[in-house]
C-alpha cells in the first residue's frame, strides 16, 4: 500500500475533525497522523468550535453591560432620535396669541361673551366648561385674543368676578359706542376728538368692565404697531406696578405722562409683543383685581423670577391637558398672572 503524503494525511484528519459533534473536547477523537502534521491538526481542532458557547455568552454579557453603561452616562444633548421619529417642536406661544392675553371673569360669562361679539364683532374661537364648573371661552377681537370665563344659569361655578379695563381700537368709534349702549353698557364719556390724535369714548358694560373705544385719526384706525386691544390698569400708584413688571416679566417702559405733583396719568409698557397701559386711580377709574394669561418661552424660569420680584404663588408650573405648561402668581396689587409655555398642540 503506497504511503500517504503529509498533505493527504492532514486533509483526511481535518475532515474527521469537521465530522465530529459540536462542542466535543478539542483532544477528543483526533486521528493518528505524522508527528509533523499533529500541531496543525490540533489548531484545526481548536478552530473547529470557535467561538465556543461560553465565549459567546461572556461576549453577549459584556456587550449588554457596556450598552447599559453608555445609556446611563451618555449626555442628554448627544442623544438623537432617527429623523423619521423625531417630533417637531411647537412654538411656545400658539398661533394667533400675543404674549399677554387678558382673562375676564363674570358672574354671567355667556352674557359678556355676547356683548363683546355684538359690540366689537369678536369671533368666538372656543367655548367649554372648565374644571371649576364654569365657562371658558376664547374670542378674537381684531388681531388680539381675549379669554372669558365664569358662571351662568345652570352652572356650578361660584367664583368671584374679575373685570378689567381696555383701550380698544376700532374703525368707527361713534358706531361702536352706540352699539355698546344698545347692548346694555352705560356711557362714561361720549365720543370726542382728543389732543393726542384719537377720537374716543368710554363705556362700562353690565359685568363691570371698562372699554375705552378709540379711532386714530390717521391713515389707519390705530397707531402703527399698536394691537387692537390693550389692557389698561388703574393702580393707586403706577411706579411700583411698572417696577414689578420690569423685574418679574422683563417689561420695557415706552413712556409716561405725569404732573409736577408726581401723579402719573398715563404710562405704557411692553411685555413681549403686548402693550399694557396704566394711569393712577381717580374718579370712577379705581383699581381692579384683573387676570392675565402670559405666554413665555420658559414658564418655570419666569415663575421663579416673578416670585423673586415679590409675587406670591397661586400654583406651581405643571403640564396641563390643554397643551400648556402653566403656573400662577398674584402680584402685590391684586392682579393674577397665569404664566404658560405651549408644549403641544391639542384638539379641544
Amino acid at each position: 500500500m503506497p504511503r500517504r503524503s503529509l498533505i493527504e494525511q492532514l486533509d483526511e484528519a481535518v475532515q474527521t475533525v469537521l465530522a465530529r459533534p459540536l462542542g466535543a473536547h478539542p483532544d477528543a477523537t483526533l486521528p493518528r497522523v505524522d508527528a509533523r502534521v499533529a500541531p496543525l491538526l490540533r489548531i484545526a481542532a481548536e478552530l473547529r468550535d470557535l467561538p465556543r458557547e461560553d465565549f459567546k455568552a461572556r461576549l453577549k454579557s459584556d456587550l449588554e453591560r457596556k450598552s447599559s453603561m453608555t445609556t446611563l452616562t451618555e449626555p442628554a444633548a448627544a442623544k438623537t432620535e432617527p429623523p423619521e421619529t423625531k417630533q417637531p417642536a411647537v412654538a411656545p406661544i400658539p398661533k394667533g396669541y400675543r404674549t399677554v392675553t387678558p382673562y375676564l371673569v363674570a358672574q354671567d360669562a355667556a352674557a359678556l361673551i355676547d356683548f363683546v361679539k355684538k359690540t366689537f364683532g369678536a369671533e368666538e374661537k372656543y367655548r367649554g366648561i372648565g374644571s371649576a364648573g364654569g365657562f371658558h371661552c376664547e374670542v378674537q377681537l381684531g388681531d388680539s385674543m381675549m379669554m372669558i370665563g365664569g358662571g351662568g344659569p345652570g352652572l356650578s361655578w361660584r367664583g368671584a368676578p374679575l373685570p378689567g379695563a381696555f383701550h380698544i381700537y376700532v374703525p368707527d368709534c361713534d358706531a361702536v359706542y352706540q352699539r355698546a349702549l344698545q347692548e346694555g353698557a352705560t356711557s362714561i364719556d361720549e365720543p370726542a376728538d382728543q389732543f393726542y390724535g384719537e377720537r374716543s369714548a368710554s363705556v362700562k358694560d353690565a359685568a363691570g368692565n371698562y372699554w375705552y373705544i378709540a379711532t386714530f385719526k390717521g391713515e389707519s384706525y390705530k397707531w402703527e404697531g399698536a394691537p387692537d386691544v390693550q389692557p389698561y390698569l388703574h393702580p393707586l400708584r403706577v411706579e411700583p406696578v411698572i417696577n414689578f413688571l420690569k423685574s418679574a416679566f422683563g417689561a420695557e417702559e415706552l413712556g409716561r405722562h405725569g404732573t409736577p405733583d408726581g401723579v402719573i396719568h398715563h404710562a405704557t409698557v411692553k411685555i413681549g409683543d403686548s402693550y399694557l397701559e396704566m394711569g393712577e386711580a381717580h374718579g370712577p377709574y379705581q383699581p381692579m383685581s384683573s387676570m392675565f394669561y402670559l405666554y413665555v418661552p420658559d414658564v418655570d424660569a419666569l415663575y421663579r423670577r416673578a416670585l423673586a420680584a415679590g409675587a406670591t404663588s397661586i400654583s406651581e408650573p405643571a403640564d396641563q391637558s390643554y397643551g400648556d405648561r402653566s403656573g400662577g402668581v398674584k402680584d402685590a396689587f391684586g392682579n393674577q398672572w397665569y404664566i404658560a409655555t405651549h408644549i403641544k398642540d391639542v384638539t379641544p
